[in-house]
């Protein structure tokens, strides 16, 4: 049965979440057409170039991503006391880079730019500042990062294929990680994709995604573009191309304009817990479970996990076996929240239900502790 958007993505719960999105029928839309012969790998880059510009405009971090051809993976932290902290003016800054705004707002704003007064009086004052803290709101809201980032891919690839209709499914699936394992586990999934579907040999050999692109950012001299923006990417029209058939509550700006957002890095890793939003794992540790994984997950070499346990294992004690099960499956063995088999526990009496799916996988790997 579907549940209300608001119980699966909570802030009160936990600021971290899956989610994954689905072109529409499953289509290969972001890859090989087997129906058309045609071949649409570029628009995976666009997805990825699109989360990073957004995670710059929201308080959304991005701790993993895999772009596959008919669908894609996200591994994201809410910063909901970084949002707090911005001020108005800031706050209406973020939004117009996505939406222009009501007409206030835009007089407010260009106002200030020439650093003069608007003269606005005191009642729109306070409307402005109402509409502020509704921004506010959607900036650290997961399902409006969602929505921008599936529009405005939509838009383009309509555009570039010159039909109408839709592009996504109708709403993304979410996970909510309750802990430091579910975190692991879902990122461990979600970097692992092209292995497991047999797209490439090794973690740092699979395109469009964040274990590659951490592996290739330690490589020395290497460049980072800021604000990289493809030329492959189409033209949008003023008008029309959208797409997604979503309630008309705001016009997102041009996408020539959306193209040139900079782009955010991805969260650090920080095994100290000194910095605030951060992955708590060491980057090292972390590249090294994801390769001993890989290994056991390939499907043409198939291989076992080494005689002592990845250090990641060892800390989160978890069993090693089920944990390459569970990260293999991750959206078959739990439903809408992972974690440790006490916090789905929790998260059940929380909630108000009787039960999850996962609470059995929860406990096998625990299960065994690691010597």
């Amino acid at each position: 049965m579907t549940r209300a958007r608001s119980s699966l993505v909570s802030l009160s719960d936990t600021p971290w979440y899956h989610v994954v999105c689905r072109c529409v029928r499953r289509a290969f839309l972001c890859g090989d057409d087997r129906l058309s012969g045609q071949n649409f790998d570029h628009r995976r880059g666009w997805i990825v170039e699109r989360v990073k510009q957004l995670a710059g405009v929201f308080a959304i971090d991005v701790a993993a991503y895999a772009v596959m051809s008919n669908h894609y993976h996200l591994v994201l932290r809410v910063d909901a006391e970084r949002a707090q902290g911005w001020s108005r003016d800031e706050v209406l800054r973020r939004w117009t880079q996505l939406f222009d705004g009501p007409v206030m707002v835009q007089r407010l704003q260009a106002a200030q730019e020439r650093g003069e007064d608007a003269g606005l009086d005191a009642a729109t004052l306070a409307r402005i500042d109402e509409w502020a803290e509704t921004y506010r709101a959607r900036l650290m809201d997961i399902s409006w990062f969602m929505r921008v980032l599936n529009e405005t891919i939509a838009r383009q690839a309509n555009a570039e294929d010159k039909v109408t209709g839709r592009f996504w499914e109708g709403r993304f699936k979410s996970q909510a990680l309750l802990d430091e394992q579910a975190i692991l586990t879902a990122m461990t999934y979600v970097d692992l994709n092209p292995i497991r579907a047999a797209m490439a040999e090794t973690p740092e050999e699979s395109a469009h995604t964040s274990v590659a692109e951490r592996v290739s950012d330690m490589k020395p001299g290497r460049r980072r573009q800021k604000n990289a923006h493809t030329s492959s990417q189409p033209a949008i029209q003023a008008a029309g191309g959208r797409g997604e058939k979503v309630k008309p509550l705001l016009p997102l700006r041009h996408e020539t304009h959306l193209a040139r957002l900079p782009q955010q890095p991805l969260m650090p890793f920080d095994a100290t817990g000194r910095l605030r939003a951060a992955i708590p794992f060491g980057l090292e540790d972390y590249l090294d479970l994801v390769e001993a994984t890989g290994r056991c997950q390939h499907p043409g070499k198939r291989g076992k996990m080494p005689e002592r346990a990845p250090r990641l294992l060892q800390r989160l004690q978890l069993e090693p076996e089920q944990f390459v099960e569970c990260s293999a499956r991750l959206m078959l063995r739990f439903g809408s929240a992972v974690g440790a088999s006490e916090n789905l526990t929790a998260h059940c009496a929380a909630r108000q239900v009787k039960y999850l799916r996962g609470m059995g996988a929860a406990r096998k790997m625990a299960q065994k502790r690691v010597a």
